[in-house]
């Protein structure tokens, strides 16, 4: 497996931050989507909005159409049900939703960054890109993999300036 060249270390590093703060915004917007299908698809039937009649934050019910069963929602072919939200002002649930979905992009050109610059094998990139639909997955590659690239570029440079220096190492 080729290794990263030493000149590409300063942009492995702005890649590991940018990938540090994409893996924990992924990770925290994954968890509020997964409240919110929860709170949407479960026996609660309820979306958080902003504003409109019921104030600051509030909870408004979920209503489920004509001939449309819950538990038709889990079974294939059970989610055509009519789902209509009885809410007014700005859906929060919603937002969450497609704002899960845009930054998950930005988290995917962060894996795909660290991933190239670190020449890791493609099974890695897709490991990395499943951070970001795996609750918590996240947060546990970004620990891992910082950890990983952090020791992986502190012994390079170790190792480099031994060969360029062999006189300092043996001191």
């Amino acid at each position: 497996m080729p290794e990263p060249k030493a000149a590409s270390f300063p942009k492995i590093r702005g890649a590991l931050k940018f990938y540090q703060i994409a893996s924990i915004i992924t990770g925290v917007m994954l968890l509020l989507l997964l409240t919110e299908m929860i709170l949407k698809y479960s026996p609660i039937h309820v979306e958080l909005f902003a504003g409109g009649s019921g104030g600051i934050l509030w909870f408004a019910p979920v209503i489920v159409g004509d001939g449309c069963q819950w538990f038709s929602l889990f079974v294939p072919g059970g989610m055509g049900c009519d789902l209509v939200s009885a809410g007014d002002g700005v859906n929060i649930s919603l937002f969450i939703l497609v704002a899960h979905g845009w930054f998950y992009v930005v988290y995917l050109f962060a894996c795909f960054r660290m991933w190239s610059l670190m020449r890791w094998p493609f099974s890695r990139f897709i490991v990395l890109a499943l951070g970001g639909v795996i609750p918590a997955l996240s947060f546990i590659m970004e620990a891992k993999v910082s950890r990983e690239v952090k020791a992986y570029l502190v012994s390079r440079e170790a190792a480099l300036a031994a060969e360029t220096h062999p006189q300092e190492a043996t001191r």
